[in-house]
């Protein structure tokens, strides 16, 4: 009877704590999407480099195909009267075991060639987990044009 109890409340108990697993997942991926945002609008390589998998993968929004140090190196790359912001307008996050789908949108603000523009992208990123954190191992961006 004890082990029937136990089994009984044992089921019914199981879905909670996954959900609140999920839950924290879904929050810490927001978290770190954000993170990402300042720490390119910063500069910020080592942030980079923590959340960004080495063998990660970006399409960017002109379609070309970069790596990680690709990405990183254009970092280096950039002046400094070539500001770029990325603010998320939305973030959505969907789990799939251990690998979570981020898509959402995000305005690009930028001077390029002596020029401000404003840019509307929707994202697709694709997270893996890593013990307890998580990383980027791909990124897609395209814009939105209308």
């Amino acid at each position: 009877m004890k082990l029937t109890v136990f089994a009984l409340i044992t089921i019914l108990i199981a879905p909670v704590f996954a959900q609140e697993r999920t839950d924290a997942a879904v929050s810490k991926i927001i978290a770190l999407e954000k993170a990402w945002n300042q720490a390119y609008k910063f500069r910020d390589k080592k942030a980079l480099v923590e959340i960004l998998h080495d063998s990660m993968i970006v399409v960017d929004d002109d379609g070309s195909l970069q790596s990680r140090s690709v990405f990183l190196a254009g970092i280096d790359a950039a002046h400094t009267s070539d500001e770029q912001q990325a603010e998320p307008e939305s973030i959505s996050v969907h789990l799939f075991g251990d690998v979570a789908i981020a898509t959402g949108t995000f305005l690009e603000r930028g001077i390029k060639n002596g020029n401000s523009y404003v840019k509307r992208n929707r994202f697709v990123d694709t997270w893996v987990s890593k013990g307890d954190s998580w990383v980027c191992i791909a990124a897609s961006a395209t814009p939105i044009l209308h």
